[in-house]
């Protein structure tokens, strides 16, 4: 393992920007507005680039995901 020794301010430092990003992000993602699962594979569909097996477990793993429950 390696280690890495840095003043105690620069932690102090780079663990409140850390901090920060994370709060950010978490935000950020939180207010992404999320389109219904129908029209995301309606997307995928128009597309022409998928087949139908592909589609349909990429229905099945939306409506099996986080994506689903966090739109409610």
């Amino acid at each position: 393992m390696n280690t890495v020794t840095i003043p105690k301010k620069e932690y102090s430092k780079l663990k409140s920007q850390a901090l920060a990003y994370r709060k950010m992000a978490k935000s950020l993602f939180s207010a992404v507005v999320k389109d219904p699962i129908s029209e995301v594979v309606g997307d995928f569909h128009a597309s022409g680039l998928y087949s139908r097996d592909f589609l349909k477990d990429l229905e099945a793993g939306l409506r099996k995901s986080s994506y689903l429950k966090a739109k409610r």
